[in-house]
């Protein structure tokens, strides 16, 4: 008997639904007087991997750790030494959410407790990854899964992987 629950990607769609949310999100996050500076930089390759890497966390296809290449390590190392500020975390969010809403990803609130709650976790790791000097973790760390409503405990500064 198959799961009848789906996973987060299955819910919100396919590859599609998160390529579009990031691509229209990297496009406000390039006006944003707070953000650009930080983003201005980044590679043709950003937004689809940030899309890929979010997919994979919530159960869908690998293509982030195929066809990328990537690695829950290789994300986290691309905040090193970036010191990222609450303000800008926060503002990272606000718009991650609006488009969220502009592109028509899926309101219920059970799957956007679980999305924000995601989004909460990770961009609040970015912020302590990037005032780090170093990767925090091994390369072998697997990538994070996030579900319906899974807690990871407590915050422990070494165990940047949990939930898994």
């Amino acid at each position: 008997m198959t799961n009848p629950i789906p996973t987060l990607y299955e819910w919100a769609g396919d590859m599609k639904t998160f390529e579009t949310l990031f691509d229209r999100f990297y496009d406000k996050v390039l006006k944003d007087e707070l953000l650009v500076d930080v983003f201005k930089n980044m590679s043709p390759d950003h937004r689809a991997h940030v899309a890929h890497f979010v997919a994979e966390v919530f159960g869908g296809e690998k293509l982030y750790t195929t066809q990328d290449n990537g690695s829950h390590a290789q994300m986290i190392g691309k905040h090193i030494g970036k010191m990222l500020t609450e303000e800008k975390r926060q503002r990272w969010v606000q718009l991650l959410l609006q488009t969220a809403d502009e592109v028509g990803l899926k309101s219920d609130p059970e799957f956007r407790s679980a999305f924000v709650g995601y989004i909460e976790w990770g961009t609040r790791l970015a912020v302590i990854n990037s005032q780090l000097p170093e990767l925090p973790i091994a390369e072998t760390e697997p990538m994070p899964k996030w579900g319906w409503g899974e807690t990871g405990g407590p915050y422990i500064p070494d165990s940047t992987t949990k939930p898994s």
